[in-house]
Protein backbone atom coordinates (compact mmCIF):
# COMPACT_ATOMS: atom_id res chain seq x y z
CA UNK A 1 0.00 0.00 0.00
CA UNK A 2 1.09 3.37 -0.84
CA UNK A 3 0.45 6.57 1.39
CA UNK A 4 0.56 9.50 0.18
CA UNK A 5 0.69 12.12 3.38
CA UNK A 6 -0.87 15.90 3.45
CA UNK A 7 -1.48 18.60 4.93
CA UNK A 8 -5.30 18.42 5.67
CA UNK A 9 -8.61 17.80 4.43
CA UNK A 10 -9.06 20.24 1.96
CA UNK A 11 -5.49 19.00 0.36
CA UNK A 12 -6.40 15.59 0.56
CA UNK A 13 -9.50 15.94 -1.14
CA UNK A 14 -7.88 18.29 -3.82
CA UNK A 15 -4.72 15.54 -4.27
CA UNK A 16 -7.96 12.66 -4.57
CA UNK A 17 -9.80 14.29 -7.11
CA UNK A 18 -6.31 15.09 -9.35
CA UNK A 19 -5.92 11.19 -8.98
CA UNK A 20 -9.46 10.95 -10.01
CA UNK A 21 -9.39 13.30 -12.57
CA UNK A 22 -6.01 11.92 -14.51
CA UNK A 23 -7.76 8.10 -14.08
CA UNK A 24 -10.57 9.67 -16.19
CA UNK A 25 -8.85 11.35 -18.64
CA UNK A 26 -6.55 8.34 -19.18
CA UNK A 27 -9.46 6.12 -19.85
CA UNK A 28 -13.06 8.05 -20.33
CA UNK A 29 -14.55 4.72 -20.36
CA UNK A 30 -13.54 4.55 -16.45
CA UNK A 31 -15.80 2.34 -14.15
CA UNK A 32 -15.75 4.06 -11.06
CA UNK A 33 -16.51 3.11 -7.60
CA UNK A 34 -17.92 5.77 -5.29
CA UNK A 35 -18.64 6.51 -1.78
CA UNK A 36 -20.44 8.74 0.20
CA UNK A 37 -20.86 9.98 3.64
CA UNK A 38 -18.51 13.32 5.16
CA UNK A 39 -14.83 11.84 3.86
CA UNK A 40 -15.36 12.21 -0.08
CA UNK A 41 -17.88 15.49 -0.14
CA UNK A 42 -14.69 17.68 -0.62
CA UNK A 43 -13.27 15.46 -2.95
CA UNK A 44 -16.68 15.63 -5.48
CA UNK A 45 -16.36 19.54 -4.91
CA UNK A 46 -13.55 19.68 -6.68
CA UNK A 47 -14.34 17.27 -9.44
CA UNK A 48 -17.06 19.96 -10.00
CA UNK A 49 -14.74 22.69 -9.91
CA UNK A 50 -12.42 21.06 -12.36
CA UNK A 51 -15.31 20.32 -14.95
CA UNK A 52 -16.52 23.88 -14.70
CA UNK A 53 -13.25 24.93 -15.08
CA UNK A 54 -11.67 22.64 -17.54
CA UNK A 55 -14.37 20.75 -19.12
CA UNK A 56 -12.91 17.07 -18.14
CA UNK A 57 -15.88 15.08 -19.44
CA UNK A 58 -17.84 12.22 -17.19
CA UNK A 59 -20.04 11.38 -20.46
CA UNK A 60 -18.99 7.61 -20.53
CA UNK A 61 -17.65 7.17 -17.82
CA UNK A 62 -19.86 4.53 -15.27
CA UNK A 63 -20.26 4.31 -11.38
CA UNK A 64 -21.12 1.81 -8.80
CA UNK A 65 -22.07 3.26 -5.41
CA UNK A 66 -20.97 1.23 -2.43
CA UNK A 67 -24.37 1.40 -0.68
CA UNK A 68 -27.77 2.32 -0.16
CA UNK A 69 -30.25 2.93 3.14
CA UNK A 70 -32.55 0.17 3.52
CA UNK A 71 -36.32 1.82 3.47
CA UNK A 72 -35.26 4.93 1.68
CA UNK A 73 -36.18 6.06 -2.02
CA UNK A 74 -34.14 8.04 -4.18
CA UNK A 75 -35.55 11.41 -3.50
CA UNK A 76 -35.26 11.08 0.02
CA UNK A 77 -32.95 14.02 0.93
CA UNK A 78 -30.88 11.39 3.27
CA UNK A 79 -31.42 8.70 0.45
CA UNK A 80 -27.29 8.05 -1.00
CA UNK A 81 -28.47 8.37 -4.38
CA UNK A 82 -29.86 11.80 -3.87
CA UNK A 83 -26.90 12.64 -1.66
CA UNK A 84 -24.97 11.33 -5.09
CA UNK A 85 -26.75 14.35 -7.24
CA UNK A 86 -26.53 16.76 -4.75
CA UNK A 87 -22.82 16.57 -4.43
CA UNK A 88 -21.69 15.74 -7.75
CA UNK A 89 -23.94 14.09 -10.57
CA UNK A 90 -25.99 17.38 -10.87
CA UNK A 91 -23.06 19.43 -11.58
CA UNK A 92 -21.09 16.87 -14.02
CA UNK A 93 -21.79 15.85 -17.65
CA UNK A 94 -22.43 12.38 -16.11
CA UNK A 95 -25.07 10.40 -17.81
CA UNK A 96 -27.48 9.58 -14.74
CA UNK A 97 -28.49 6.38 -16.46
CA UNK A 98 -24.54 4.61 -16.25
CA UNK A 99 -25.15 5.82 -12.20
CA UNK A 100 -25.89 2.91 -10.50
CA UNK A 101 -26.51 2.51 -6.57
CA UNK A 102 -28.50 -0.04 -4.70
CA UNK A 103 -32.17 0.74 -4.82
CA UNK A 104 -33.33 1.02 -1.26
CA UNK A 105 -36.91 0.26 -1.78
CA UNK A 106 -36.34 -3.01 -3.57
CA UNK A 107 -39.39 -5.55 -3.74
CA UNK A 108 -36.87 -8.24 -2.65
CA UNK A 109 -33.76 -6.94 -1.27
CA UNK A 110 -31.84 -10.15 -1.55
CA UNK A 111 -32.89 -9.78 -5.03
CA UNK A 112 -31.38 -6.89 -5.39
CA UNK A 113 -28.28 -7.59 -4.20
CA UNK A 114 -27.77 -10.60 -6.22
CA UNK A 115 -28.66 -7.92 -9.42
CA UNK A 116 -26.13 -5.23 -8.41
CA UNK A 117 -23.71 -7.78 -7.65
CA UNK A 118 -24.41 -9.11 -11.19
CA UNK A 119 -24.28 -5.75 -12.92
CA UNK A 120 -20.94 -4.86 -11.45
CA UNK A 121 -19.68 -8.08 -13.43
CA UNK A 122 -21.42 -7.45 -16.89
CA UNK A 123 -19.43 -4.34 -16.52
CA UNK A 124 -16.18 -5.85 -16.27
CA UNK A 125 -16.01 -5.15 -12.19
CA UNK A 126 -14.59 -1.88 -11.13
CA UNK A 127 -11.41 0.07 -12.10
CA UNK A 128 -11.26 2.51 -9.53
CA UNK A 129 -12.87 2.02 -5.77
CA UNK A 130 -12.73 4.96 -3.69
CA UNK A 131 -13.17 4.25 0.13
CA UNK A 132 -13.37 6.02 3.22
CA UNK A 133 -12.55 3.88 6.70
CA UNK A 134 -14.94 3.62 9.39
CA UNK A 135 -13.37 4.04 13.32
CA UNK A 136 -14.16 0.89 13.74
CA UNK A 137 -12.22 -0.37 10.34
CA UNK A 138 -15.65 -0.77 8.49
CA UNK A 139 -14.93 -0.23 4.46
CA UNK A 140 -18.88 0.30 2.70
CA UNK A 141 -21.21 -1.04 5.29
CA UNK A 142 -19.51 -3.86 6.10
CA UNK A 143 -19.07 -3.70 10.06
CA UNK A 144 -16.38 -5.95 12.14
CA UNK A 145 -16.90 -9.86 11.79
CA UNK A 146 -18.06 -9.48 8.04
CA UNK A 147 -16.87 -12.44 5.97
CA UNK A 148 -13.94 -11.33 3.83
CA UNK A 149 -15.65 -13.62 0.89
CA UNK A 150 -18.94 -11.63 1.24
CA UNK A 151 -20.57 -10.35 -2.17
CA UNK A 152 -23.37 -7.69 -2.31
CA UNK A 153 -25.56 -8.36 0.77
CA UNK A 154 -27.84 -6.53 3.44
CA UNK A 155 -25.88 -5.57 6.62
CA UNK A 156 -27.59 -4.42 9.64
CA UNK A 157 -26.00 -1.81 10.55
CA UNK A 158 -23.40 -1.29 13.92
CA UNK A 159 -24.25 0.90 16.58
CA UNK A 160 -21.40 2.40 16.26
CA UNK A 161 -22.08 3.21 12.71
CA UNK A 162 -25.44 4.77 13.10
CA UNK A 163 -24.24 6.73 15.84
CA UNK A 164 -21.68 8.67 13.41
CA UNK A 165 -24.43 8.51 10.54
CA UNK A 166 -26.98 10.50 12.85
CA UNK A 167 -25.14 13.92 12.01
CA UNK A 168 -27.59 13.61 8.59
CA UNK A 169 -30.61 12.84 10.10
CA UNK A 170 -33.40 14.96 12.30
CA UNK A 171 -33.06 12.35 15.07
CA UNK A 172 -31.97 9.02 15.98
CA UNK A 173 -35.39 7.18 15.24
CA UNK A 174 -34.90 8.49 11.95
CA UNK A 175 -31.36 6.95 11.22
CA UNK A 176 -31.62 3.51 9.12
CA UNK A 177 -30.71 0.12 10.78
CA UNK A 178 -29.99 -1.83 7.74
CA UNK A 179 -28.31 -0.85 4.68
CA UNK A 180 -27.34 -2.66 1.25
CA UNK A 181 -23.70 -2.57 0.55
CA UNK A 182 -21.20 -4.14 -1.82
CA UNK A 183 -19.78 -6.79 -0.18
CA UNK A 184 -15.91 -6.79 0.72
CA UNK A 185 -14.95 -9.59 -1.99
CA UNK A 186 -16.55 -7.21 -4.30
CA UNK A 187 -14.76 -4.48 -3.16
CA UNK A 188 -11.63 -6.45 -3.47
CA UNK A 189 -11.83 -7.33 -7.15
CA UNK A 190 -11.92 -3.65 -8.05
CA UNK A 191 -8.59 -3.31 -10.01
CA UNK A 192 -7.46 -0.50 -7.94
CA UNK A 193 -8.36 1.33 -4.84
CA UNK A 194 -7.86 5.06 -3.24
CA UNK A 195 -8.21 4.99 0.33
CA UNK A 196 -9.49 8.33 2.15
CA UNK A 197 -8.42 8.99 5.20
CA UNK A 198 -8.74 12.70 6.71
CA UNK A 199 -8.86 13.97 11.14
CA UNK A 200 -7.96 12.62 14.23
CA UNK A 201 -11.08 10.54 14.65
CA UNK A 202 -9.37 8.15 11.94
CA UNK A 203 -5.91 7.88 13.30
CA UNK A 204 -6.23 4.64 15.30
CA UNK A 205 -7.91 3.57 12.50
CA UNK A 206 -5.45 3.94 9.75
CA UNK A 207 -2.90 2.92 12.40
CA UNK A 208 -4.52 -0.27 13.32
CA UNK A 209 -4.55 -0.90 9.36
CA UNK A 210 -0.97 -0.22 8.75
CA UNK A 211 0.01 -2.03 11.68
CA UNK A 212 -2.11 -4.77 12.96
CA UNK A 213 -3.23 -8.29 11.79
CA UNK A 214 -5.29 -8.99 8.60
CA UNK A 215 -8.69 -9.98 10.33
CA UNK A 216 -12.70 -9.99 9.75
CA UNK A 217 -12.88 -8.25 13.12
CA UNK A 218 -11.45 -4.91 11.15
CA UNK A 219 -12.77 -5.51 7.42
CA UNK A 220 -10.19 -2.61 5.99
CA UNK A 221 -7.21 -4.89 7.02
CA UNK A 222 -7.88 -6.84 3.79
CA UNK A 223 -6.78 -3.85 1.80
CA UNK A 224 -3.45 -5.05 2.69
CA UNK A 225 -4.39 -8.52 0.52
CA UNK A 226 -5.02 -6.26 -2.60
CA UNK A 227 -2.75 -5.52 -5.46
CA UNK A 228 -3.01 -1.92 -5.46
CA UNK A 229 -4.19 0.08 -3.15
CA UNK A 230 -3.40 4.16 -2.74
CA UNK A 231 -3.74 6.05 0.96
CA UNK A 232 -4.41 9.69 0.68
CA UNK A 233 -3.73 10.45 4.25
CA UNK A 234 -3.54 13.89 6.05
CA UNK A 235 -1.50 14.94 9.02
CA UNK A 236 -4.28 14.37 11.53
CA UNK A 237 -4.73 11.02 11.04
CA UNK A 238 -1.69 10.09 9.98
CA UNK A 239 0.15 10.99 12.73
CA UNK A 240 0.60 7.72 14.71
CA UNK A 241 1.90 6.06 12.22
CA UNK A 242 5.52 4.69 12.22
CA UNK A 243 5.56 3.68 8.85
CA UNK A 244 8.07 5.41 5.67
CA UNK A 245 5.53 7.74 3.67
Amino acid sequence: MKIIEVKDYQQMSNKAAEYIIEKVVQNPSIKLGLATGGTPIGTYKSLIEDHKKNGTSYQKVTTFNLDEYIGLAGDNKNSYRYFMDDQLFNYIDINKAKTNIPSGIAADFQDECNRYEDLIAKHGGVDLQILGIGSNGHIGFNEPGTSFASKTHIVKLAPSTIQANARFFKGMEEVPTQAITMGISTIMKSKEILLLVSGDNKKEALYRLMNGEISESFPASVLKNHPCVTIIADKAAIADLKVQC
